[in-house]
C-alpha cells in the first residue's frame, strides 16, 4: 500500500469534485463578498460534508443506499432545482446593508448566517445523485490501490483525504475572494446578488427542466 499515492488520489478527487463552477461556487464566492471569508468557508464546508456522505456510500460499497439514492434520482435533482430556483429568487430580493473600517475593509452585512451558509449547500450537494456516481466512477478507477472489500481502513483515509481536498479547494475559493472585499460597496453587493442569483435561479429552472425531461423520456 503506496499512502501517498492513496491520500493523494483522495485529495485530487475532492477538488476534481469541487472545483466545477457552479451554483455552489457562486454561493461560496457571493458569501464571502458579503459576509466574510468565514462565511464563505462554511458555504464551501456544507459541500464538502454532502460530498462526503456519497463519498462514504460509495467508498464502502453501501450499496442498499446507494440504489435507493438512484431510484429517487428525479425527486432529488426535482429538490435540488426548487431549492436552487428558490436560494436564486432569495438572493436576487436580498437588500446588502454593509459597515466598513476606517481602511475600507468590510466588517459586515445585514443577513449573515453561518447555519445558513453551511446548510443550504449541503442541502443542494446531498440532493444531486449525480454526484454519487461521480465518486463511484472515482473510486472504481482506483480500485488497483484500495481494496473496498477488505480494506476498510485505507477506504476510510482515501474519503477523508476526498473531504480534505474539498475543503481545501473551498478554501482557496475563499481565500482568493476575500482579497477583493476591501472597499467594496453596497451598490456593488446588490448587483453581486441580482447576477448570481439570476444565474443560480437559471440553473434551477434547467435542473428542474432536465429532471422532468429524463423522466418522460426514460
Amino acid at each position: 500500500m503506496d499512502w501517498l499515492a492513496l491520500i493523494g488520489g483522495g485529495l485530487i478527487i475532492g477538488i476534481m469534485v469541487a472545483a466545477p463552477i457552479g451554483p455552489v461556487n457562486l454561493i461560496c464566492i457571493r458569501r464571502t463578498l458579503a459576509y466574510g471569508p468565514l462565511n464563505g468557508f462554511l458555504a464551501g464546508l456544507g459541500a464538502a460534508l454532502g460530498d462526503g456522505v456519497f463519498a462514504v456510500i460509495a467508498g464502502f460499497g453501501l450499496t442498499a443506499a446507494g440504489g435507493l439514492i438512484t431510484g429517487m434520482s428525479f425527486w432529488l435533482q426535482l429538490c435540488s432545482a426548487i431549492l436552487l430556483i428558490v436560494y436564486g429568487v432569495a438572493i436576487m430580493r436580498a437588500i446588502p446593508r454593509v459597515i466598513h473600517n476606517p481602511d475600507g475593509t468590510l466588517v459586515s452585512a445585514a443577513g449573515s448566517n453561518l447555519y445558513t451558509a453551511i446548510g443550504s449547500t449541503f442541502a443542494l450537494t446531498i440532493t444531486n445523485p449525480a454526484t454519487m456516481v461521480g465518486f463511484a466512477a472515482f473510486f472504481a478507477g482506483m480500485k488497483e490501490i484500495v481494496d473496498y472489500q477488505v480494506s476498510l481502513l485505507y477506504t476510510f483515509v482515501l474519503v477523508m483525504s476526498v473531504l480534505l481536498g474539498s475543503a481545501a479547494w473551498w478554501g482557496i475559493v475563499t481565500g482568493v475572494t476575500s482579497i477583493f472585499r476591501k472597499g467594496i460597496a453596497t451598490h456593488t453587493l446588490r448587483v453581486m446578488n441580482l447576477g448570481s442569483g439570476a444565474l443560480i435561479l437559471i440553473s434551477g429552472v434547467v435542473f428542474a427542466v432536465y429532471a422532468i425531461w429524463q423522466a418522460v423520456a426514460g
